[in-house]
């Protein structure tokens, strides 16, 4: 293998599976691989597949320019609780900021309403005399006898990492800065977290919540990318490794390090970044990306090729559809919506004797009760191999080997013996809850961002995605569906059309008429020249991008509308015709607005990005023009028209040429997913290997006929 040949890898890793993407920079080529992830350390999964791929490109990590990881190591430890031992340093009366939250009852009508416990017990926070007034003006300076008493303290009870917050430091950071310089030099084996840093915006529980996440999982974060670092360079990689972060963009390792909090969502967010891609590929107007995996369920609606963006999102829900029970973090994050709703879900009976598919998962160890690792309990994987939608010969295209036997044993003893149904009843049952468990919530989803699920077109991505897509179409009538290639491997792929990035933001609440704008031009230009200073050691000469963003509301409100805005210098903009522009916005959201109310600037935003260097796909090679010879076979398996084992014709993907066509019922298999299409559709390969599917609503009695 020649010098000449460079490639990028994308490697992803899951609660149940890790994921590998190498690409060819020169050709354009794509090598896959799949394995089972190890929770216990998930650097393994990563080196074991690496070395899987070596077995057929031996010798190609010494060419490996880039590598882009995601993981879900931060989300893990947060849900788990298995971050380091945290402490809080707070303006005096503050301490108890994470229990009081905003005061609002998420259910306010449930008298026993849970709520998640405190990142850092109330044991582990202390208070400084401090002050700091709202314009930034100092009314009591940092007593430095008082933070070192702190320390000892916190040394005494083995804190591990400490979070550092104080009321209004984000107009003047001043006092959390002279924090952060003594204990670096009081204690520097500690790991630090400042809030000036982590998140300078308004709004002191999300502002104190998000540092405290930052300091629980920075530890962590430090030690696993530090191990991985060295474990990929002892297999030969001596390039650039970058993380995911979750607001869509890949950041460096020490970036990563320093602000873990912003790879919460490290891995749903590459499906979705992919999906916006393939969106503005075919000029989709509305898209609705759904990325189902052994763990979870992913979904995103792109609206005009725009996935949105959102500030604040939750984390560790005690109950999962309720806004409100869970750990709030503000940092940008692509507008996600996530469901426990995977291939390795529990399916069990409930409380009230009914049945109940997750939120908890088999995950990779044990696994589903087919992958024969001593899991016992039925999953949604052990369902779909039951109704013949996996072929348990074929799984991870043929690697895999899964027990059928162990499949039904499982349904019948623990679902269908208790329900007094049948044990495809009650395998039917798991896959068709599980389904309308995903189905609700996208068309909540689609619902509070205007769209319209009869005109979407959904894109399958993940293990279990193209099996389950087909069903969630129906129950939400959507028309279309979309699966790229590898979508198995989705997010995976979805790194290569990241950018390098990072955001930066800054909160100064003004009123629009007292603004001073060359004031607002100079807080835009220190945020560009903060943001450009991550991207230093990967921009090789290329020219950086800025995107503006303001953060407004009307006088009085408690929440924003993000408003972006040119780089033009702000003083070229007029007073109103900012208001206009928000007017305009606000608006278009909730279909009226007040003209006479006064507007207000809080927060102001600088997205800095390098060029995007995604992948091209190329076209299909294959002459064949027979779609006899890509059929594999028959097999029976469960239609949801008919709810009855009918033939389905299954499909080698790898031998689909351009402009195939053919009806339902149909399955499609390649190494790294399964598509599961009913008798009412219609599937055309396009030139680049998409299989497009069209559901017909009016006939589902049998095979859809031609597609025109």
């Amino acid at each position: 293998m020649g010098k000449q040949t460079t490639y990028r890898l994308g490697c992803d890793i899951g609660g149940t599976f890790t994921d590998f993407v190498l690409v060819d920079n020169n050709t354009g080529e794509f090598y896959t691989n799949k394995c089972l992830t190890t929770p216990s350390d998930p650097s393994d999964a990563i080196e074991q597949g690496v070395r899987e791929i070596g077995e057929r490109l031996p010798g190609f990590m010494d060419n490996v320019d880039e590598i882009i990881h995601g993981t879900t190591l931060v989300i893990n430890a947060i849900i788990e609780r298995k971050g380091a031992k945290t402490g809080l340093i707070t303006t005096k009366g503050f301490r108890d900021i994470l229990e009081l939250g905003r005061e609002k009852r998420y259910d306010a009508y449930d008298i026993f309403s849970e709520y998640p416990e405190p990142i850092v017990p109330r044991a582990d926070r202390t208070e400084i005399d401090e002050r700091m007034r709202f314009d930034g003006q100092i009314l009591k300076d940092v007593d430095e006898k008082e933070v070192l008493a702190v320390l000892d303290q916190f040394k005494k009870e083995g804190i591990e990492s400490i979070a550092v917050c104080f009321i209004n430091s984000y107009e003047n950071p001043v006092n959390e800065k002279k924090i952060k310089d003594l204990l670096e030099k009081q204690a520097p084996g500690i790991f630090l977290s400042a809030s000036f840093e982590v998140l300078p915006e308004i709004k002191e529980y999300e502002r104190t919540r998000t540092t405290a996440v930052n300091a629980y999982v920075k530890p962590i974060t430090y030690w696993y990318l530090n191990k991985l670092v060295d474990r990929l360079g002892a297999i030969g990689f001596d390039g650039k490794l970058f993380i995911m972060l979750s607001s869509g963009g890949i950041t460096s390792v020490d970036t990563a390090k320093q602000f873990p909090v912003r790879i919460i969502e490290s891995g749903p967010t590459a499906a979705v970044i992919a999906s916006q891609h393939y969106g503005k590929m075919f000029d989709i107007k509305d898209m609705f990306c759904f990325d189902m995996g052994g763990t979870t369920a992913k979904s995103c609606l792109i609206q005009d090729g725009h996935a949105g963006l959102v500030s604040t999102f939750e984390v560790g829900r005690v109950q999962r559809f309720k806004k409100g029970s869970g750990l709030p973090i503000q940092v940008p994050v692509v507008d996600l919506m996530e469901i426990g709703a995977g291939g390795g879900s529990i399916a069990k009976i409930s409380n009230l004797g009914l049945l109940q598919v997750g939120p908890e998962s088999a995950g990779a160890d044990p696994g589903p009760a087919c992958y024969k690792q001593g899991g016992d309990n039925p999953t949604v994987t052990d369902a779909d191999l039951v109704l013949g939608y996996l072929d348990p010969d074929f799984f991870l295209g043929g690697t895999m080997e899964l027990d059928i036997e162990l499949s039904k044993k499982a349904i019948e003893e623990k679902i269908a013996k208790p329900l007094g149904t049948t044990m495809v009843e009650a395998a039917f049952g798991i896959h068709d809850l599980i389904n309308e468990t995903m189905a609700s919530a996208a068309k909540t989803h689609i619902a509070e961002k205007g769209g319209n699920p009869n005109l979407i077109t959904i894109s399958a991505f993940g293990g279990a995605g193209p099996v389950h897509t087909y069903g969630l179409a129906k129950k939400i009538g959507a028309p279309a569906i979309l699966v790229p290639p590898l979508a198995g491997v989705g997010s995976a792929l979805g790194f290569f059309t990241a950018p390098v990035a990072f955001d930066m933001s800054r909160s100064h609440r003004v009123v629009i008429e007292e603004a001073d704008f060359n004031a607002i031009e100079t807080l835009f230009n220190d945020l560009e020249s903060e943001s450009a200073k991550t991207l230093e050691g990967d921009q090789k000469g290329e020219e950086i991008i800025f995107q503006r963003t303001l953060l407004m509301r009307f006088v009085g409100q408690g929440a924003e509308i993000d408003l972006a805005v040119s780089n033009q210098d702000f003083n070229e903009f007029s007073k109103e015709k900012i208001k206009s522009m928000f007017h305009e916005e606000y608006e278009r959201l909730y279909g009226r607005t007040s003209e006479g109310s006064p507007i207000e600037f809080v927060t102001f935003k600088i997205r800095a990005s390098l060029p995007k260097k995604p992948f091209s796909i190329s076209k299909l090679k294959n002459d064949n023009t027979d779609i006899q010879t890509c059929i594999k076979g028959q097999r029976k398996a469960f239609s949801v028209i008919k709810k009855d084992y009918i033939p389905f014709t299954v499909y080698d993907r790898s031998k689909l040429f351009a402009n195939a066509k053919f009806s339902g019922p149909a399955i499609i298999e390649e190494r790294e997913s399964t598509i599961v299409i009913g008798e009412d559709t219609n599937a055309r390969v396009d030139e680049f290997g998409f299989i497009w599917i069209k559901i017909n609503p009016k006939n589902e009695s049998g095979a859809a006929g031609e597609d025109k």
